[in-house]
Order: C-alpha cells, then sequence, then structure tokens
C-alpha cells in the first residue's frame, strides 16, 4: 500500500491574534507545522500547500532547515480550504493507493492513529477521525436556545481524513462540477455514496487556532514521545 499526505497549510489564522500564520509560530522551539510534518516522514508522497507568496520560502526555511527530505512538493494553496486541497491533489503520484488529508495545525496526531485510519480507509473505501460529542448541544437562534440537540450519535470529525486515491478524486470532481463547498474532505465523499468509516480519535490531537490551543499544545508536546505510542480504537459506522 503505497500512501500519500496533502496537508492543507494556508491559512492566515485570524482568531490567533498574531501577524504570523499560526502554521509558523514556535512550538517547542521549533515552527508548528514542522512538528506536523514529522508524523508523515514515512509517507511516500507529501504534498504541502501554502500560501502563493510563501511557497520558495517554505522550500528553503521549512523544509531546508528542519532536515525535511527536499522532493517534497510544496504548492500554492487556493481562496478557500477546499481549493487548497484540490491544488494538492494534482501533485499525488497516480501510483498511490490511500492520500490522507490532515491539517497542517495538528501536530499532536499519533503514529497509531495515522496507521488506523489510513489502514480502515484502505479497507472500506474512507474514513475519518473523529471523537464522540460529550457536551450537551444547543442550538442558538438570535441569541438564545431553540432547542437542545440529541448527542447519542454526533460526532466532531478531526483529521487525518483518509481515502482510496480513485474515490477521493472523484468527490473532488463531482464537488467542482456541482459547485459544492463542504467544511472538509469526508462531506465531498458522502455526497457521491460512499460510507465513511469512523476511526476513534484523541482529545489530544487538538487543531490549534486560539492562544490557548497553543499554550495547551507546548504542554502536551513535552509528552510526545508517549503519545506516540498511544493506541487508537476504531468504531465502525
Amino acid at each position: 500500500m503505497k500512501i500519500a499526505v496533502v496537508i492543507p497549510a494556508a491559512g492566515m489564522g485570524r482568531r490567533m491574534g498574531t501577524s504570523q500564520p499560526k502554521q509558523y509560530l514556535a512550538l517547542a522551539g521549533r515552527p508548528l507545522i514542522c512538528h506536523t510534518l514529522e508524523r508523515f516522514k514515512t509517507c511516500e508522497s507529501v504534498v504541502v500547500v501554502v500560501e502563493p507568496e510563501r511557497v520558495e520560502l517554505f522550500r528553503r526555511e521549512i523544509l531546508g532547515t528542519h532536515d525535511f527530505p527536499r522532493e517534497w512538493h510544496v504548492v500554492a494553496g487556493g481562496p478557500e480550504r477546499q481549493d487548497s486541497v484540490r491544488n494538492g491533489l494534482e501533485y499525488v503520484p497516480n501510483t498511490c493507493d490511500v492520500i490522507l488529508v490532515h491539517d497542517g495545525v495538528r501536530p499532536l496526531i499519533t503514529f497509531a492513529l495515522i496507521q488506523t485510519v489510513t489502514h480502515k480507509a484502505f479497507d472500506a473505501g474512507a474514513a475519518i477521525v473523529a471523537i464522540p460529542t460529550r457536551d450537551t448541544i444547543k442550538r442558538g437562534v438570535e441569541g438564545f436556545v431553540s432547542e437542545t440537540i440529541d448527542r447519542t450519535h454526533l460526532w466532531q470529525a478531526q483529521t487525518p481524513q483518509a481515502f482510496r486515491a480513485d474515490i477521493i478524486k472523484k468527490a473532488f470532481a463531482a464537488a467542482y462540477r456541482d459547485n459544492f463547498s463542504g467544511t472538509d474532505e469526508a462531506s465531498l465523499v458522502e455526497r457521491i455514496g460512499v460510507p465513511i468509516a469512523l476511526v476513534q480519535g484523541s482529545d489530544w490531537n487538538i487543531k490549534i487556532t486560539t492562544p490557548e490551543d497553543l499554550i495547551i499544545a507546548e504542554s502536551l508536546v513535552k509528552q510526545f514521545p508517549l503519545l506516540c505510542k498511544e493506541g487508537s480504537g476504531e468504531v465502525e459506522r
């Protein structure tokens, strides 16, 4: 099984409140994006999607300075995440069996979860990492609660999201043909009728969005050698 990963890292991260995009902020002495890239060094193909004006800078200051393979692709992102992932897919070799998509700002993903979701996608066609929703969910309308939503079957999607190569390419082609915009890659695959398998995720697989997230990640990354050995279960949909 040959594996590729597309890592969208072109966002500006305005909620972080910094002049520098969050993927380049320091985490345990290295740019945050470097911690994410480390997790995927064994993939046959790695495609990192960054802001158009940073493509050459990323090759020089991230790949070149932090000991990553120079043959990795660094490509320009588009206006939205979906456009960026689409650009990245263009650089995935046709020989790859499974394509992963992983947020550039989820630096605490474990090897165990990557392996589990990859094998699940190869067997089932598509799989995502997710965690069950634990908090009570309210629907709000104009500042007031309109209803309480049953959380029994609700899951919070994380990444990686993994797909057999032919499936994700077909899903993206259909989305652009129909002018459909989804909030994640799985939503595009759902549209073409492919069931998405659920793989139990981790509370530590956080997406760095706010300054508080970075503080939490700074603490957790010190334990990362232990996190890498953590197992993960999986849940059939």
